[in-house]
């Protein structure tokens, strides 16, 4: 819940100004509060930024009252959706089962997915990180063929690493990778765990950028407080475009 009417699409024509060409070397998308969403497609305009919703329903439409549909985001012309981030699943209590629900809807109504896996810091020190992050990669994809799953990419939130004063190190990124990747190797196939995307969702700014997507395994990052900033935000994008490194957040 950041940004305003005015704020919103200023700092969407932020964005576009100061990645410049760097949007071509990689995806790029924006997620802006869903009351934006109009005013931040019109500034993005023919750029090659392209829009994304920070939630969708698991229902197609009828008596949802306050939910949004895939049907009208596509109508705004949004591309893709976060779904299960972990301030949904701990604010709203979305369980595994209406993670998966909605990822099942985003994919057969032709939005993208970034879908969000991670442990708590309660999780982490019980030694629970990898069995967590496991179980929500299972429960999501559960009825999500393998061929979807190119409209897929995963974003691996280490809740510990955000607002907690704890910090993630390259390396426990790296490590949490490798798990979804071996994980995503069980549920489809080898080929596939090397081609979907996995992106890193863990207080990613410019001053660590280089250092996280320096390794091979780390696709690109979920960005939160410095896409508050277009600087910071394209300095992150420009990073992943000098390693052919994918997606942002704003």
């Amino acid at each position: 819940m950041n940004t305003g009417a005015s704020s919103a699409p200023a700092l969407a024509a932020a964005t576009v100004a100061e990645v410049g060409d760097a949007a071509r070397a990689c995806d790029v998308v924006v997620f802006p509060p869903s009351c934006y969403l109009i005013p931040v497609r019109s500034t993005l305009g023919d750029s090659a930024v392209a829009l994304g919703s920070q939630d969708v329903s698991s229902e197609v439409n009828g008596a949802h009252t306050g939910d949004i549909s895939a049907e009208m985001l596509l109508e705004l012309g949004v591309t893709w959706s976060i779904i299960g981030h972990s301030e949904r699943r701990r604010d709203r209590g979305e369980s595994d089962q209406i993670v998966a629900e909605k990822l099942e809807m985003a994919l057969a109504s032709g939005l993208r997915a970034v879908l969000c896996v991670g442990e708590t810091l309660d999780e982490r020190k019980a030694g629970q990180a990898h069995q967590v992050t496991a179980r929500q990669l299972r429960a999501a994809c559960a009825s999500i063929r393998e061929e979807q799953m190119s409209d897929v990419v995963i974003a691996y939130e280490p809740v510990w690493a955000i607002g907690t004063g704890v910090s993630a190190t390259p390396q426990d990124a790296a490590e949490a990778h490798r798990m979804i990747r071996r994980e995503l190797g069980i549920l489809y196939s080898p080929e596939l765990a090397q081609a979907v995307r996995i992106v890193y969702g863990g207080s990613l700014n410019a001053a660590n950028a280089a250092a996280i997507l320096a390794d091979p395994g780390i696709d690109g990052g979920l960005i939160g407080g410095a896409s508050l900033k277009a600087g910071d935000f394209a300095q992150v994008i420009r990073t992943a475009a000098a390693r052919g490194q994918p997606q942002g957040r704003l």
